[in-house]
Formats: structure tokens, sequence, C-alpha cells
């Protein structure tokens, strides 16, 4: 047995800036690259933007100003700026800040004093410019070091504060921001505070409906009756049916989008069913009511209490220190409003009857095979050999769960290769069994009655609610050619048909590996296109030995942890409101043949010099 030491010299107290770089997570959720929604470098954005968000939630400044350029990250306000005298500690202090006085911050997001402060400890450039009643004051600093802290100078400005910042590469790595995630982020922003208005590298969002607004830039078709919008003292809702599976969420607290849920997303999906049930006067399913649903809520509550650091889930059960529960709150609010509603709109409520009797037929339909896919899935599962599990899942409350994964490959090597370099704590494997089928235009009775599909879903733990899912990334791994691309496509068909939130919640990755290793004996170099080959030979010089990697399974376990670590390059499938998904899936997916083909040969491009490598 080894003995471990233990004196003095093993106790230690870290500066602020040394625990917040040291335990990133517990701050920021994960690093990342950026690839992902949820990568750190969006929440490093959200904590400034908070902050100046939550000014004009006071009453305080009308517009925002925000610049990317490259990985610079500026964010100016045109609230009250900062008092002058503390602006220092306000970004290098633990603990410290005005939202501790709930008379100067009542409904703010940022309660703890720690957002901004990560900010400054994560970034190699950290700027804070505080205007206020005509003088400036600027503190500058590096990896959250002070480096100089100006003298206060006069100043023509607008009070404000303004914060510039670049995230640190040896944190974050080889990181990026794609646009449509910040453009996501700030609209939710303007969705939630009408009349505000942010400026985004020459981009104006400003929302006049709210919650409304932000459904109709999120449905890729119109609902199949008109949205029901309902305002109220601190709640707002916004919901209509569609033809799409699932149910989809959009929740926010003070402003802050809580991707998880919680408190007031539970009590609204309560009320909801609830009140439905009471109008028709009959008890129906709470599934059938609640399917093909698109909804958003938001509410405000003093000093809510965030289950994390990264506040994606509210953990508040009162609406204040003197107010009611939240869940009496919001079931009080629906209970008159959406009745009212329906009362005095009653196409709407014909058409939302259909839409549930009609859910209701088609589960009624498919139930006698799902539970015989049920009973066999958790037979198979016993001695799954499809799927290599792991230890860490995302609907857990474990601080790794952001980094839970599982990889969906095609054929026994493959998975073979990724199993035996994997994570074993966060990523899992599901080896696929040949093409799958093509789920276009089937019902979800399919999915029961198709084995490798029942398997899959189970897996993912999807059948019932999205927010069962079992992992934070869900990675497809194919090889780099015709067939690999096709399995991609078959798979996104299941997914988009049945599970589009999977995409829409940006779940879904493509796993990029190495098309070519290119190595002498000193160095071996893994390349991930044809350019990157050629600069690969010219670094290391004349006759290096060049191996195309023609699939995954090619790849030998010892290699493959450099391709599924930290050093894992990944393509999230993104869709924006102009992506119709029934449009695209008809198109790609459909029985238009002649026309896809035609497609083809329009837009096919032979580099012939790319063909003659190769050859």
């Amino acid at each position: 047995m080894t003995v471990v030491g233990y004196s003095e010299e093993h106790i230690k107290t870290l500066e602020w800036r040394e625990h917040i770089r040291l335990r990133p997570g517990m701050y920021i959720g994960k690093l990342g690259d950026g690839s992902s929604q949820d990568d750190g470098v969006y929440v490093l954005l959200k904590e400034v933007m908070d902050n100046a968000v939550d000014e004009y939630m006071m009453g305080f400044g009308k517009k925002i100003d925000v610049s990317i350029n490259g990985r610079e990250v500026r964010v100016r306000d045109y609230g009250r700026g900062i008092p002058l005298g503390k602006v220092l500690d306000a970004v290098s202090r633990m603990n410290t800040g005005a939202k501790y006085d709930s008379k100067a911050f009542k409904k703010s997001v940022g309660l703890n004093g720690v957002g901004v402060k990560a900010v400054n400890a994560l970034s190699s450039k950290f700027v804070i410019r505080s205007i206020r009643d005509g003088q400036i004051k600027i503190s500058e600093f590096e990896h959250g070091v002070t480096i100089k802290d100006h003298q206060l100078k006069p100043t023509n400005e607008e009070n404000g504060v303004e914060v510039i910042f670049q995230p640190d590469e040896t944190m974050f790595g080889n990181y990026f921001y794609i646009s449509e995630y910040v453009d996501s982020l700030l609209k939710n922003y303007v969705y939630l505070n009408s009349g505000l208005v942010i400026n985004f590298n020459g981009n104006k969002f400003f929302s006049r409906n709210g919650l409304a607004d932000l459904l109709n830039e999120n449905m890729s078709k119109e609902g199949l009756y008109p949205l029901i919008h309902l305002k109220g003292e601190d709640i707002e809702l916004a919901f209509t049916h569609g033809l799409q599976y699932g149910e989809d969420y959009y929740s926010f607290v003070n402003g802050q989008n809580t991707t998880q849920g919680g408190t007031h997303l539970a009590a609204f999906k309560e009320a909801l069913v609830r009140t439905i049930k009471d109008f028709y006067k009959k008890d129906y399913d709470s599934a059938d009511i609640r399917s093909s649903i698109i909804a958003a809520i938001s509410i405000k509550v003093e000093e809510p209490i965030f289950e994390s650091q990264t506040k994606t889930k509210l953990g508040s059960k009162d609406m204040g220190p003197e107010g009611p529960s939240v869940r009496n709150f919001i079931s009080e609010f629906i209970k008159k409003a959406l009745d009212d509603y329906l009362h005095k709109n009653q196409e709407t409520a014909r058409i939302m009857l259909q839409k549930i009797q009609d859910s209701e037929k088609e589960r009624k339909a498919i139930s006698s095979i799902q539970k015989l896919a049920r009973e066999r899935a958790k037979k198979v599962s016993l001695h799954n050999k499809k799927l290599r599990d792991c230890r860490i899942h995302y609907n857990t409350n474990d601080t790794r769960k952001l980094d839970s994964t599982i990889f969906i490959t095609e054929g026994d090597s493959a998975s073979g290769s990724i199993t035996k370099s994997r994570d074993v704590e966060t990523q899992a494997v599901f080896s696929l069994r040949g093409k799958p089928l093509n789920t276009y235009g089937l019902t979800k009775k399919i999915v029961y009655e198709n084995e490798e599909f029942n398997l899959l879903q189970a897996a993912l733990n999807i059948e019932e609610d999205i927010e069962n899912l079992r992992y934070n990334n869900v990675i497809m791994a194919t090889d780099a050619d015709v067939d690999g691309m096709h399995i991609r496509l078959l798979l996104l068909t299941f997914f988009l048909q049945f599970f589009p939130d999977l995409v829409k919640k940006g779940h879904v990755y493509i796993l990029q590996t190495p098309l070519f290793r290119v190595r002498n004996k000193k160095e071996t170099r893994y390349c991930y296109s044809h350019d990157e080959k050629t600069k690969a030979i010219k670094a290391l010089g004349p006759n290096p030995e060049i191996t195309r990697f023609k699939g995954l399974g090619e790849i030998s376990p010892d290699e493959f942890q450099h391709f599924i670590g930290k050093d894992m390059r990944l393509e999230p499938v993104r869709m924006k409101k102009q992506d119709t998904i029934n449009g695209y899936l008809e198109f790609y997916m459909g029985k238009n043949t002649p026309e896809r083909q035609d497609f083809i040969i329009d837009n096919l491009r032979i580099e012939e010099d790319k063909v003659e490598e190769e050859v």
C-alpha cells in the first residue's frame, strides 16, 4: 500500500485568479474551442453581456454595442458606469459588486460577483473602461494580473462601461467564434428586453414583440394556429403547435436563457396541461397535449437561485423573499390568461383540440409496438455489444456532464479503435451495423420496429423526452468517403424527422478525422486536407512517408486518441430559420431521383490534380 504524505506543505491557498484558472469548469462549465454553443468562449461573452443588460433592465441605457474582431471581443453599454473608485475591485476582487444590494439590482442575473472576474482571469487581455459624469477610469489586465491601473481622466464620452477581452489560448486552445451562435445569444437578449438595441458587427438586433419574435425566428414553418402570446407582471409566454415530433421549449429567468429548464419550466408544463384538460373537460394524456409544441416562457424573480455558476437551470422555489412560489405564480397566471384566451379564440381552440386528438390516435396506434420494442431493448441492453457506455452522463448533476459524448460509428473495426482509445469517463461508443434505413416519409412507428434505431434512441435516452438526453455531444464518426457521407445523411434524416431538437439545440456533430499522415524519423503530422498535407511535406523535408487513411478502421487505437482527445476537431450541424426541415429532407432523401441527379451533375467539381495524387 502506497503511503501518501500529508503535512503543512500540502495545504495551499490560491489567489482568486489562480483558482478560476485551475478549476474553470466551476465558473464557465467547460472550455471548448467554440464549436459548441455551450463552450466557454460564449459563456465569457454572456457574462459581460449580463452586466450590460442588467443596466438596461434597471432603466439605464437603451443600446449595447458588441464587436468580435478575430479573437478580440468588445462590449460597450450606456448605463450608469461602475463607480470609478471601485472599477479595479469590481473585476478583480471576489465577492465584490453592486448586485449584493437588491436596491441597486432588484431582478438581475448575476448575483454572486463572480462572472466578469472569471472573464478577467481566463483572458490573455482584459481591459475595463468605466465612464461616469465626465470622467473615465481604465484598468488593464493579463491573465487576471493587473498590468496598469490608470488615473482618472476627463472625457466627453457617454456614461457606461466598455469591456475588451481576448480569451486565453493557453486555456481554450485554437478557438474560434461561430457568428450564428453569437447571433442567437444576442437575439435572445432583445427578445427578453423589448426596446433594447444590440449592434453586433454591423447588424442591429431589436424586438417589438418579445417572445413572439423569438418563436417566429426559430420556427421553420408557421404553427397550426396563430401564436398564443400572453403577458403579465413578471411573466411572459408564447406557444403554438406544429407538425414536428417532440417538444421544443425556450425558458428564461431575468433575461437568462435557462437551457436546462428548472422550476419555472416544469411549472409551465404542468399548468399548461392542467388548464387545457380543464378547458376541454377531458383527461387527455399529458404527452398528447404537449406533442409538437413549441413554447417560450420568461419570468422575473428576485434573487434567483441557479444550480450552477453558468445559470442554465433555475433552482428557486419562490418568486422573491415575500412573493408566492414559482409554481403557484405560473399556475395562477396560465389558469386565468390561457383559459380566457381559448374562450375568446374558438377557432384556435378547435385546431388545438384536433391536434391533441391526432396525437392521441398516433400514440395508441404504436403503443403495442412500442411495448414490444421497449422489452426488446431492455433485453438487448443487458448484453448490448452495440453500446460501450461511459460513466458520466448529460442528464445528471455531475460537473463534467457537458463533456459527455457518444460516438456513432459504422462497423466493428472503427468502433473498436475508438473504444480502445476513448475516455471511459465521458465518451461512449455506439456501433451501427451497415447503412441504416432511410426514414424520410415514415411515421415514428418505424423507430420501434427497426432494431437499429430503437436501440439508438434507447442509448440516447430520448424516447420519452429530449430533456433525458444522456450525452451532450452526439458525434457521427463515419469514414471520409461516399459511403460515410451517405450514413451521415441517413442518421441526420432520422434525427431531423423524429428528434429535430437534437440538431436545433446544437447537440449533433460530425467528427473530423485526418485524411493523411505525413512523417519522418523525427516528427509525425496528421493532415485533414490536401493543403495541410502539402504544408506538412514542405515542413518535414524530402521524401517523408505519406499514408492515406481510407477509413476509420485503418487508424490504430494509439493514433485515434489524438483525434478524440483535447485536440478533437468537430463540425457542428447547425440550422437557421430559413432551413426548412421538410424541404431539405424531401429534396435530398425523397423519391425525386431525377431532380437530385441533375443537381449533383450541375454542382460536380473534379479537381484533376488531386485525383491524380490519389491515383
